[in-house]
């Protein structure tokens, strides 16, 4: 997929970003929880994409999870399977020790992307976006639009079986005439 848009096979760059979404009746309670800012009482879907939107890493989890301790895993496991990945962007939510111990830790550089005070209403962050617009992709599947499973992993299978739904519809489509 990385190749048919002109890019290298590895990516050097992620975004980092976690979506609430509220769980069905069958999920056990002991992983879910309640998001006190979304006011949502399900899971938190933590995810790494590339810089077209791409799925890297994901990791599903109680949605009363913050962001800082999620990251630590899912940043783990980010540097095991891409070790060509260098700088990750974040939210404000990301911000504190975290950085240090990424960069400390994983050689990672985390680079905070923020809003500023003089913004109002609905503003599209640099590079924020693209991961923003990932989560808008899964819910597009159905199956993801409620958490339904009752085991994370298979929370997170569905979450990669539906980004892989996506990226094949994509290969599939023929190139547009001045394009690689």
């Amino acid at each position: 997929m990385r190749e048919r848009e002109g890019r290298e096979a590895e990516p050097t760059a992620g975004i980092i970003d976690a979506q609430s979404v509220k769980a069905a009746a069958n999920v056990p309670a002991a992983s879910r929880g309640f998001d006190g800012g979304k006011l949502i009482n399900g899971r938190k879907r933590h995810i790494v994409t590339d810089c077209l939107g791409l799925l890297l890493v994901v990791a599903v989890t109680a949605a009363n999870t913050g962001d800082r301790e999620a990251a630590v895993g899912l940043l783990t496991r980010l540097r095991e399977l891409h070790r060509d990945i260098c700088l990750v962007w974040a939210d404000g939510g990301y911000t504190g020790s975290l950085i240090d111990w990424a960069r400390q830790r994983l050689a990672l550089a985390l680079q905070i992307v923020k809003r500023t005070d003089d913004m109002e209403g609905f503003v599209v962050l640099p590079r924020r976006w693209v991961v923003e617009r990932t989560l808008s992709w899964l819910m597009h599947s159905r199956r993801l639009c409620r958490d339904y499973e009752t085991l994370t992993a298979t929370s997170e299978a569905m979450i990669q079986w539906s980004m892989i739904t996506r990226m094949g519809r994509r290969l599939a489509r023929p190139h547009a005439c001045g394009r690689r």
